[in-house]
């Protein structure tokens, strides 16, 4: 377990191989205290089961994605998260042709905290949730075939967790040497909890569920192991791995005035999407 409080952000991870896999290819990753205390870094990767190394392409793509957010300092949050996925996506790409693999892919879901913003980088079918009030919402989209038919209404969406073809991703870091991630930005308050979650773990917790497992924990520690051991109880087929975040004390909005934005999250647009 990975845990780095603060008198702001309380968070906790934790990644488990789980009931089936003989490896873990999930990786976390929390930024621990950094010269701007609301630049804090959170991320999850899961890498692609189906593909060689998937283990290896998880823990690049954070490694690259944490130095080349770090080292920009001089650009607005939304450009260093795109510039940051480029470069972990092309970190991945040149490992497996290093490697020899064929293919090698990961999931990529990161938050960062500025003042009463919260910034989210996303590739794949990891998922990030805002809890507040006893209210679990997803605010990432599932890069997948399923994800795709629901959003064309196709089917609903409480059909996903059990569609046979629920893991098939329409994108991945490596897969190619460009990608496309969504990067989007929603307002946040005093009090609200994030989750970050590889996709087995949603694929047997609910997610209003997230919302109760939040409401019963005494801390993030105790949060993000009651999600895992829910996770085991229900027997997952997947690795799983969560990063748990309780929000406290946010800072004043320093978001430029021509890219402020302010989303009430349970409205029908919650999300701003950067344009390339």
């Amino acid at each position: 377990m990975t845990t780095a409080p603060s008198h702001e952000i309380e968070c906790s991870g934790l990644s488990h191989i789980g009931n089936v896999r003989e490896d873990n290819q999930d990786a976390i990753r929390l930024s621990g205290e950094t010269p701007a205390a609301d630049r804090r870094l959170f991320a999850i990767a899961d890498g692609m089961g189906g593909y060689s190394h998937g283990g290896i392409a998880s823990q690049i793509a954070l490694e690259t994605f944490f130095e080349t957010f770090y080292g920009d300092q001089a650009s607005v949050v939304s450009r260093r998260m795109r510039r940051s996925v480029d470069a972990a996506n092309l970190g991945v790409f040149q490992m497996a042709q290093r490697l020899g693999a064929v293919r090698m892919g990961t999931t990529l879901t990161a938050v960062t905290i500025v003042g009463q913003q919260l910034h989210v980088a996303h590739v794949g079918d990891s998922r990030a949730y805002l809890i507040r009030d006893q209210r679990a919402e997803c605010i990432t989209n599932d890069h997948t075939h399923v994800g795709d038919m629901v959003r064309m209404k196709v089917i609903p969406p409480d059909k996903v967790r059990t569609h046979a073809q629920r893991s098939i991703l329409t994108k991945g870091l490596g897969l190619s040497l460009f990608v496309q991630p969504d990067i989007t930005q929603l307002a946040i308050q005093d009090g609200d909890r994030l989750v970050l979650c590889s996709d087995g773990v949603w694929s047997v917790i609910e997610d209003q569920e997230f919302a109760l497992l939040a409401t019963g924990a005494a801390n993030m520690n105790d949060f993000s192991q009651n999600v895992v051991d829910l996770a085991l109880e229900r027997q997952s087929d997947d690795n799983l791995s969560v990063v748990a975040i309780h929000l406290q004390q946010l800072g004043p909005a320093e978001a430029p005035a021509g890219q402020r934005r302010s989303w009430n999250l349970f409205s029908p647009i919650r999300r701003r999407v950067w344009p390339l």
